[in-house]
């Protein structure tokens, strides 16, 4: 365990797959460090985890509480760096495409506009 760190880019570096096992989550900041870092991804099949990746494109979902699956998604991605190295850098693709912040800032524009709109609204 390595706790708190501010550098998880530079962690990211010496790493090739990112392991999130969760029982559930909001949107996990790590698993969008990890696609922008263009490093594979193992996370649990929850909500939230399940939102930041394209399965087997991007990265593995794994049922949550398995322990036995967690570890063959570990070991199939170990044993096979080609589609480690793919998935990274499809993630890093998905990262650009559906996370940058030009487009999440927009995501939340449109949102607080709709609020503004809204019947009976004090912006209305």
């Amino acid at each position: 365990l390595l706790g708190h760190r501010e550098d998880i880019a530079s962690v990211f570096a010496q790493t090739h797959i990112v392991v999130l096992p969760s029982y559930r989550e909001g949107l996990p900041k790590v698993l969008l460090e990890a696609a922008a870092c263009g490093r594979a991804v193992v996370t649990s099949d929850v909500p939230g985890c399940r939102d930041a990746v394209e399965v087997g494109v991007t990265g593995l979902l794994v049922p949550p509480r398995d322990s036995t699956a967690l570890a063959d998604a570990i070991e199939r991605l170990l044993r096979d760096p080609e589609l480690c190295e793919r998935m990274g850098r499809a993630g890093r693709q998905l990262a650009e495409r559906e996370f940058s912040i030009e487009k999440v800032v927009g995501v939340h524009l449109t949102i607080y506009g709709g609020l503004i709109e809204l019947p009976g609204s004090r912006f209305s």
